[in-house]
């Protein structure tokens, strides 16, 4: 059901596409400043194996299609896969054919564009859905703007894809629970299979949130039984039609592949997820090293990596989502559940610690509870009007500010060395050697003492004469000279542990440090 608020239709869509072209020209300026990250040359390789042979050996922990997503510019380019054993080696020599290296990655990152306008369109459409279109167009203003959303959405990895496919399975699935129809059934089924076949992490983030949502619903409608069970009666033979669906689609996205049973990949790549969990990840939080994670890990990094306008823009919508929670069909209180459902599966069951990113789809709920509290300050006088003026020019500044260095985004809280809170896919990616190779170049650097993060990426450069020779680090002390430091094999690998003694002359990109020692 939709709200009407007395915004023409025309206008907010009309908004919504300046928002999303905005946030679009902001992504694809960050494709020619960053190198790869650690994990996009692997993840290209798997799609192009995809698309190449029509196997999928490479790596199953992941499921294909955002991975072949990633792989299809490169496809269509002429790139075809290289068939080398270690995957980060693979997708590197998949992305070196053609002579531009740096192309190839661009058409791979932009794979991942659709999968970001997927997302905002469900902001949007969940939104507007269920509060109008002043709370549609405050909550894509939220989540376009914010820097995670911008910087994940510019990188040929899983975390976008799973934060649309997520989002969407989750959207499709209230307006089918709303009206069973067989249209809805079909979209519903599509949906969750696009979830699937793009993030593991959809099989256990759906129900979590399906669940917290139900629990929602049945605390403030408090529905009769008997109503209950007729729902349930009506709704079972296309519950059937969309798990039927489900399946073939999944099935589909494997190529029908079929070696004792349908899609063998499908269930490896599960029980690969399930393995490395149970067996841990090196992770690193406020100091501290684990292979086990903390249960605190995803709501500090939450409230270190959004922006503080955000952080009140939630606090507010959640209120007022709290205060209504009877009205609307129990409408308010359901973006609160999806999001509680997502942290709360995580912080409890998640031993891989990587990054707020495997929370990311979170944010479409956070989105939507902001436009909510948008809306209510928007309609609530003079004064509450100049309150929300300036939470969003707060925020739009701290967005811009963060130029193009999205990834590693913290706010004031923070302080002046996040590396102290968080680094890995938060702040230190391996994303910083294309800036590291110019500085040094500046300097007119001979030589330096460096452990990088992304050395794969280093080697290349100093092949091609792009980049100095590097030597080990002395982990008793600073090299005479040029030291380097990548700030991951920092804090979270401990090689360089006379570095918090030393203050270093400057820092590189946001990841990278650099010390020069008479």
């Amino acid at each position: 059901m939709v709200y009407s608020t007395g915004v023409s239709r025309s206008r907010s869509i009309a908004a919504f596409v300046v928002l999303l072209v905005i946030a679009t020209a902001r992504i694809v300026a960050t494709y020619s400043v960053f190198n790869d990250t650690i994990d996009e040359p692997w993840h290209i390789a798997c799609g192009m194996e995809w698309l190449s042979g029509g196997t999928y050996d490479c790596n199953p922990e992941h499921p294909p299609l955002a991975r072949a997503m990633m792989a299809l510019g490169p496809y269509l380019a002429g790139v075809r896969d290289s068939g080398l054993k270690d995957g980060q080696m693979r997708g590197r020599a998949d992305l070196h054919q053609g002579g531009n290296f740096d192309r190839m990655l661009t058409l791979a990152r932009m794979g991942i564009l659709p999968f970001f306008w997927l997302a905002a369109l469900v902001v949007y459409l969940w939104a507007r859905r269920s509060f109008g279109e002043p709370a549609a167009f405050f909550a894509t203003l939220c989540f376009t703007m914010f820097p995670a959303t911008l910087a994940h959405a510019g990188l040929a990895t899983t975390d976008m894809p799973a934060t649309a496919s997520i989002g969407a399975a989750f959207l499709a699935m209230l307006a089918w629970v709303g009206k069973p129809t067989p249209l809805r059934s079909l979209l519903f089924a599509a949906a969750l299979a696009l979830a699937v076949l793009s993030k593991f992490s959809s099989l256990a983030f759906l129900p979590s949130a399906a669940v917290a949502a139900l629990a929602a619903y049945l605390f403030t409608q408090r529905p009769r039984f008997q109503s209950l069970f007729q729902l349930i009666r009506l709704a079972a033979p296309l519950a059937v039609l969309v798990a039927v669906t489900t399946a073939l689609l999944i099935w589909a996205g494997y190529r029908f592949h079929f070696a004792g049973v349908p899609a063998p990949e499908l269930w490896q790549g599960i029980r690969d997820v399930v393995a490395h969990n149970r067996g841990g990840h090196p992770g690193y939080l406020l100091g501290h090293y684990s292979e086990r994670g903390w249960w605190y890990y995803f709501p500090v990094a939450i409230s270190v990596k959004t922006p503080l306008a955000l952080l009140l823009l939630v606090a507010i919508g959640a209120f007022v989502c709290w205060r209504r929670r009877a009205e609307r069909d129990g409408a308010y209180l359901t973006p609160v559940a999806f999001s509680l459902g997502i942290l709360v599966f995580a912080s409890v069951f998640s031993h891989i610690n990587l990054g707020m990113r495997h929370v990311l789809p979170a944010y479409i709920a956070f989105s939507v509870i902001a436009g909510v509290g948008a809306q209510w300050l928007w309609s609530s006088g003079l004064a509450a009007r100049g309150s929300l003026a300036g939470l969003l020019l707060w925020f739009a500044a701290s967005s811009a500010l963060s130029h193009p260095d999205y990834l590693a985004y913290f706010n004031a809280l923070a302080g002046s060395q996040p590396e102290n809170i968080l680094v890995d896919s938060d702040l230190d990616w391996g994303q910083d050697m294309k800036r590291l190779a110019a500085r040094l170049k500046e300097l007119d650097v001979k030589e330096l003492a460096f452990e990088p993060f992304n050395r794969a990426y280093v080697e290349e450069l100093q092949s091609a004469h792009e980049f100095p020779p590097f030597h080990p680090v002395d982990p008793s002390g600073p090299a005479h000279g040029w030291n380097a430091a990548s700030l991951t094999m920092l804090k979270l690998w401990r090689k360089e542990p006379w570095a918090d003694r030393i203050p270093p002359t400057e820092r590189v990109g946001k990841g990278v440090l650099l010390w020069y020692v008479p």
